[in-house]
């Protein structure tokens, strides 16, 4: 059960690039979580594989050589649902379904993963600690940085609609 909660259902055994995979696989499944309870059953539900992902992960890799394994995804997970939130939030708030959210999403997936390959300033400091807990946090703060840029972006993007459809008159 360990490694099904670590490889999310066996994404992380995906090739090449088992992170990405892992991050493709959190997509359907935030949709799902949305669905059911919105943005706050997605939060709940990050905090939650976020604590039982640091479990699991020490555990199993106690006695390994490599202490963040490829196969081990549900730190990607994680991190791209807290890339979504701001999509979900913002789906929720409007009453629509995500999916018509869908540059946003296509924002967070790109940027959550530009940030979590690139590990730029605090995100490869807390990857270089070397245990369960850097394995995991890391992944939390690239998703953190992708919600804030997706943010920024949706607000750009929803003021130069407004700007379309509401030109300044001369």
């Amino acid at each position: 059960m360990r490694r099904v909660l670590l490889s999310f259902f066996g994404a992380g055994f995906l090739r090449p690039a088992p992170g990405t995979w892992g991050s493709l696989a959190a997509l359907p499944a935030a949709w799902v979580l949305h669905v059911i309870g919105g943005p706050w059953l997605l939060l709940l539900a990050s905090v939650a594989l976020y604590f039982g992902g640091v479990k699991a992960t020490a555990i199993e890799t106690a006695t390994a050589d490599d202490h963040d394994p490829g196969w081990i995804v549900a730190d990607e997970v994680v991190g791209q649902w807290i890339a979504l939130l701001p999509v979900s939030l913002g789906a929720w708030q409007a009453g629509l379904s995500p999916l018509k959210l869908w540059p946003g999403i296509v924002a967070a997936f790109v940027l959550f993963r530009l940030f979590d390959i690139w590990k730029p300033w605090i995100i490869g400091r807390i990857d270089d600690r070397g245990d369960a807990t850097g394995v995991m946090l890391d992944d939390v703060w690239a998703g953190l940085f992708a919600a804030i840029c997706v943010v920024v972006l949706a607000a750009l993007a929803h003021q130069g609609f407004v700007a379309m459809v509401n030109p300044a008159d001369p």
